[in-house]
């Protein structure tokens, strides 16, 4: 707003100087045609008195004509002495003021215009070098001088700032004066000139010259009230603290508002120059709507950047930079990346453009719906006691202790225990898949050396052809908490609410992202780049599973492992999936039967006959298998990139 109001000003001052520069020569040509008539009328008298001179062959009657002539000589000569007087009043009245305050007052604001240009250009230096600054290797003398350089850069535009904006709007009173003053000193000396001449002004004319008079001495009278009042606020405002000059002053303990629906402010912009090179470009951003919206300085209004409508932002580390973030589009493609100013803005940004992404904007109380939200994710780490209101009505879920007498049994018949007996209160969240040291050693016994393109061990590739069921799923990793029971599928929501409440309360958005292989024996979480498997879990050790009921793409399950003490865990998985959880559920299940079946043939065979084959002889899900592919491949490369 200040940079907007500051261009009307400028705007308005560029306009005041160039009508003053046209007004400027108006003046002067009529003060250069008072000189002129003071020539002419001088000239005209000696004229008049030449006549006397001539010798006209016909000078009949010459006399009464000069005499005449003599008299209008003496009335001319009076007149010039008029104009002189009255070119030297238009000089001094007219001509003089105009001049004065275009040299005084517009070289005053033009000057302080290019001190505050400088003392600007001073700070984006200083704090392009302050956002230089290490992250990693952090010099508390260099940090401390660099901010130093960057308060005393703020102060100097501050006092360059407000000396200009002083300046413009005192420009706002004085201009109206200069307007008047020069034709009051005109029409004064054309009154005086006929007064003196041929009294050809009435009298009225005193009265209106008078009120303007008065007028002017009114306006100097409100200058000089806000000449004060602005000297007043301008030493109140010069004396406030040296921290807030100081970025990041308050790093350890900023004030954050995790309730904003919409954010502005300056923000360092990243822009790729070439293959390996980039450039950051310091710009004003702000919110409006569902839209991030940027505006180059000097520019009339901001422009859209990125659409916020269901996007995801998350912290990264960036070219060694502090307080860096990007913001990712729906589909998953990378978007922008912003640095912020300070710890305090880099995380109000980050909370601002995650409720408007949310589309909370769009609801009747948009903060109050935001503080709603962000009370919901404080209060979610605190175990429920019931489930019952939460999941009035549950889809099917597999309990796969009960698999051998193929049933399914329902949430709704399921004991629903308490929340802290599922998990206990407390637990810690892994947000990354980190390999196990004991797996780790498994793959390297026996002094062979890990293969750097991801090429599996020949037992693998058999175990895998041997599998009759294989089936890829694009998934990404959310996170992971050891669980106290595995009797209902319950625990699998608590920890999916655990895990998101915790993501969302503590602004953790990356996610690895992973294929998962379903086979007739096992999990797999693969690398999607190296194709090394990163973790494998049994399936005869997955005893429980279930996607989401209202968010899909969301799915669990719970893995049953020994200890090397005897003693046994378990711990639950959750994962967000590009397609609908149920299809992950269906395979694992296909899987647990075909496991099932194995330990009988005949059961294998009616199996096979009851669910349709590949023509390798494998399982196929029941869903359309092309489409399937293609938008795994579709979506793992995007992925990716």
């Amino acid at each position: 707003k200040t940079r907007s109001l500051l261009s009307v000003f400028e705007e308005d001052a560029g306009t005041l100087t160039e009508y003053t520069n046209q007004l400027l020569q108006a003046m002067q040509r009529v003060y250069g045609a008072q000189n002129e008539m003071c020539l002419a009328t001088q000239q005209l008298s000696k004229q008049l008195l030449a006549y006397e001179k001539q010798h006209f062959a016909l000078g009949k009657g010459d006399e009464e004509v000069i005499s005449t002539l003599h008299y209008f000589s003496k009335v001319v000569d009076e007149l010039n002495i008029l104009h002189s007087e009255l070119a030297k009043q238009l000089a001094d009245t007219m001509v003089l003021p105009i001049i004065q305050f275009r040299e005084k007052d517009l070289t005053e604001v033009s000057t302080l215009k290019d001190l505050f240009g400088l003392a600007s250009n001073e700070h984006d230096v200083s704090m392009a070098k302050y956002s230089r600054l290490p992250k990693r290797k952090e010099n508390e003398k260099l940090k401390a001088e660099v901010a130093k350089e960057v308060a005393n850069a703020r102060r100097k535009q501050h006092l360059s700032s407000l000396q200009y904006y002083c300046a413009l709007n005192a420009l706002q009173y004085r201009k109206r004066v200069a307007m008047m003053e020069p034709m009051l000193g005109y029409t004064r000396g054309q009154i005086n000139f006929f007064k003196k001449g041929a009294e050809m002004f009435s009298k009225r004319m005193d009265s209106f010259l008078s009120s303007v008079s008065d007028m002017v001495q009114s306006i100097q009278g409100e200058l000089d009230a806000e000449a004060e009042k602005m000297r007043v606020s301008q030493q109140d405002l010069i004396a406030v603290n040296e921290s807030v000059y100081t970025p990041d002053s308050d790093v350890t303990s900023p004030a954050i508002n995790r309730n904003l629906i919409q954010k502005a402010g300056y923000l360092n912009l990243r822009n790729k120059t070439g293959l390996v090179t980039t450039t950051w470009e310091r710009l004003y951003f702000f919110t409006q709507g569902g839209n991030l919206m940027c505006q180059p300085r000097g520019a009339v209004a901001g422009g859209l950047i990125q659409d916020l409508d269901n996007c995801s932002v998350m912290a990264v580390d960036c070219e060694d930079r502090r307080y860096c973030f990007q913001i990712t589009t729906p589909t998953g493609k990378a978007g922008i990346t912003l640095q912020a100013e300070s710890k305090k803005e880099y995380e109000e940004w980050i909370c601002a453009i995650n409720n408007i992404s949310r589309q909370i904007y769009l609801t009747d109380n948009p903060e109050a719906a935001a503080i709603k939200l962000n009370q919901t994710a404080l209060q979610a780490v605190t175990p429920i006691t019931s489930f019952g209101k939460k999941h009035e009505v549950h889809r099917p879920s597999q309990n796969v202790k009960n698999m051998e007498n193929d049933k399914i049994i329902s949430s709704e018949s399921a004991g629903i225990e308490d929340s802290t007996q599922l998990i206990a209160p407390g637990t810690p969240i892994q947000f990354d898949i980190v390999l196990p040291a004991t797996e780790f050693l498994d793959q390297n016994r026996g002094g062979r050396r890990a293969n750097p393109f991801g090429e599996t061990e020949d037992s693998s590739k058999d175990e895998e052809e041997d599998s009759l069921l294989q089936q890829m799923f694009v998934v990404r990793f959310l996170g992971s908490m050891a669980v106290q029971s595995d009797a209902t599928s319950e625990v699998i929501y608590e920890a999916m609410r655990q895990v998101l409440a915790a993501r969302a309360i503590h602004n953790i958005f990356r996610m690895t992202e992973s294929h998962l292989m379903v086979t007739s024996k096992n999990l797999r979480l693969i690398d999607p780049q190296t194709q090394v498997t990163r973790t494998s879990f049994e399936l005869a050790t997955v005893t429980q599973f279930a996607a989401h009921q209202d968010n899909r793409r969301l799915i669990g399950f719970v893995v049953h492992l020994s200890e090397t003490l005897g003693e046994e865990s378990m711990s639950a998985y959750i994962f967000e999936s590009n397609t609908e959880g149920e299809k992950i559920c269906y395979a694992i299940s296909l899987g647990k039967e075909i496991i099932e079946a194995q330990k009988d043939p005949e059961a294998l065979a009616q199996l096979m006959k009851s669910v349709p084959l590949t023509n390798d002889g494998k399982f196929m899900l029941l869903n359309d298998q092309s489409e399937e592919d293609g938008t795994i491949h579709e979506e793992g490369e995007e992925s990716e990139a």
